[in-house]
């Protein structure tokens, strides 16, 4: 019997199933998947809380003189051993010990004197964070221009090519590009510039420019080519040509990746520690300008570390250097947080 409209609306409809919530075995992937990766998270803040106590704990030692003879506590006996010269270098060395002043509005760093010793790592920060921007003032401008082009200009066969030779580039040891540029870029560095060799701040910010772009161009390129396509129609609908639209349309709506492109390439740069120690020469004086030979804090370790006595003052102060680098690496992260959240937003 055909049905009939009245009848079909009168027809009450099938109930449909109730979807249960069970836990699946995907679900379970999940929980496990979080579980570990928060225990990642978890070691790793241990760990970097580990490294600080240890940097701290030295680093404090530094300035209460532990591990040091102190001439006020030799006994009667012990002094009898000294001769009167020994006592008036122990004198000495208690008078320089360390302190807040001495070590950080001090551009001096003479550890290994005998006469009066001098701690001042302001000289180091200094040429650091100088080597640092210069690097930055070369990579960033060239990495997010390469980015840009790979991203909307360059065809595809273009950018298949490019992208080994980043990753080659991204690949070298650092020593490699510190003998590269002894051999290469010093020899022309001091040839253009009339310079007597090619040590200096502007040579290890060259080579840290070069170790810094890959990191810059692959994480910046990743973040321009995620910007809707209908941004650039639109703009080159309202009338700006490509230029245009990749300076104030593209780079804009990609600058919260491009910050941290370039946050990431600051921190590189700044814990680069064999490229710089062969490249700028070493001399730890103040910097004034890009052709004066400097010494980073990274190369100070590097150098000394292996030579000092453990438990002593010199060995204790180099703990203080490496506290100064983690607290600037961490002012660096922080404020690159602060950029990309900016950036977002």
């Amino acid at each position: 019997m055909p049905t009939t409209p009245s009848s079909a609306a009168e027809t009450p409809a099938a109930p449909r199933p109730r979807r249960t919530l069970r836990r699946t075995g995907r679900r379970d992937g999940d929980v496990w998947i979080a579980g570990a990766l928060r225990a990642v998270a978890t070691v790793t803040l241990l760990v970097l809380a580990g490294i600080l106590l240890v940097l701290m704990d030295n680093g404090v030692g530094a300035f209460t003189g532990a591990g040091d003879i102190a001439v006020g506590s030799l006994t009667d006996a012990e002094r009898a051993l000294l001769h009167e010269r020994e006592l008036a270098q122990l004198a000495r060395v208690e008078a320089a010990r360390p302190t807040l002043g001495r070590v950080f509005a001090s551009a001096s760093w003479n550890p290994t004197s005998t006469h009066a010793p001098a701690w001042g790592v302001l000289a180091m920060v200094v040429s650091t964070l100088g080597v640092t921007a210069l690097a930055m003032g070369i990579a960033i401008p060239v990495g997010v221009g390469i980015a840009l082009w790979l991203a909307w200009v360059a065809p595809a066969w273009a950018r298949e090519a490019f992208k080994p030779v980043l990753e080659l580039l991204a690949g070298v040891p650092s020593v490699v590009v510190g003998f590269v540029g002894l051999v290469l870029i010093g020899p022309v560095i001091a040839r253009v510039f009339g310079l007597p060799n090619g040590l200096n701040a502007l040579h290890g910010a060259i080579l840290l420019a070069w170790m810094a772009l890959p990191t810059i161009v692959a994480v910046s390129e990743d973040a321009l080519r995620a910007v809707p396509h209908d941004y650039v129609r639109a703009s080159l609908a309202l009338g700006a040509d490509r230029w245009q639209t990749l300076v104030r349309v593209v780079l804009p709506a990609a600058r919260g990746g491009v910050l941290a492109a370039c946050m990431l390439g600051v921190g590189r740069a700044i814990g680069e520690t064999m490229t710089v120690l062969m490249a700028t020469g070493n001399a730890v004086a103040l910097p004034h300008g890009p052709f004066d030979s400097v010494r980073t804090l990274t190369a100070t370790v590097a150098i000394e570390l292996g030579e000092v006595t453990v438990g002593s003052t010199h060995y204790r102060m180099l703990f203080v250097v490496g506290l100064v680098l983690f607290l600037i690496t961490l002012v660096v992260n922080v404020l690159a947080e602060r950029f990309v959240r900016g950036g977002r937003a």
